[in-house]
């Protein structure tokens, strides 16, 4: 904005008529900001935010750090149980490293045959109990993340 649209110089010959300023360029729609439907949007989820966070400061504390004491006891659970797995597993694959030794199999060889069984088992060719030691419900769960595991499997 320049000094010029800032005043405004009465020519002499008026009689002290008003002349009104030029009106403000509008705003570009752009600068304007969110729309009413944003907004009430917007306005929307801080509340239900509000009221989540009010329903947790309403409990007592008690309640609030037995919650937490359970969560922290199920992620000890999780973790241990990833602990045992990685350890059966590390026992297993040397159990089968050598007795293949023993059958004068090399490792790649073991690894191809275990992603063989592997892929066998996450395409459904496979649903042997294995003699009991597999449970339905081990099954079932390798079936519910069958695309996730097949990404863990898939070779070169």
């Amino acid at each position: 904005m320049t000094l010029k649209d800032q005043l405004q110089i009465v020519p002499a010959d008026a009689q002290a008529a008003f002349v009104p300023p030029p009106a403000a360029p509008k705003a570009k729609a752009e600068n304007a900001g969110p729309t009413l439907e944003e907004a009430l949007a917007r306005n929307e989820a801080l509340a239900e935010k509000i009221d989540a966070l009010d329903a947790v400061l309403a409990k007592p504390l008690a309640e609030i750090l037995a919650e937490r004491e359970k969560a922290d006891e199920a992620a000890l659970a999780w973790d241990r149980f990833g602990a045992m797995w990685m350890l059966s597993q590390r026992a297993m694959r040397r159990v089968a490293l050598d007795l293949a030794a023993q059958l004068g199999l090399s490792e790649e060889e073991v690894v191809a045959r275990a992603m063989g069984h592997a892929n066998a088992v996450l395409n459904g060719a496979d649903e042997v109990d294995l003699g009991g030691t597999i449970a339905p419900a081990q099954l079932q769960h390798i079936a519910r993340h069958r695309a996730f595991l097949r990404n863990q499997f898939r070779t070169g």
